[in-house]
């Protein structure tokens, strides 16, 4: 289909899709296929200095109607405590995952699902 980047939107409490620079889209839930998780660290040692949130980490994938994934984990980022997206259960950093699955949980608070397992030949 097409290479969106997505961001948590705070303002709208929506995911917000972004293609070649222009929102085109804002989504309670969505998934995206070869998915890459990136955080610019200007953008959040910009955060951490001026202590007001910006658009520097999102997840760039290619976005889908419909998607499996097999072994489901969850993850997060959070400028103050981490410096990339994080398993929920290991710690371990996120960067990419053939299938993530974007959506807002209770109280709308987003929720990032990705498949552990990675396609071989990909680190």
């Amino acid at each position: 289909m097409r290479k969106v980047d997505v961001y948590f939107n705070l303002t709208k409490r929506v995911f917000s899709v972004r293609q070649n620079g222009l929102v085109i889209d804002h989504k309670r839930n969505l998934m995206l296929k070869d998915a890459k998780f990136i955080v610019s660290e200007k953008g959040r040692q910009r955060v951490l200095k001026q202590r007001r949130k910006n658009v520097h980490a999102i997840i760039r994938g290619e976005l889908v109607a419909a998607g499996s994934i097999e072994e489901p984990r969850a993850a997060y980022y959070n400028p103050y405590k981490v410096d990339s997206f994080v398993d929920y259960k290991t710690r371990e950093p996120v960067h990419h995952s053939d299938m993530v699955m974007l959506k807002l949980g209770k109280y709308n608070v987003p929720e990032i699902i990705f498949e552990k397992k990675l396609k071989k030949g990909v680190d």
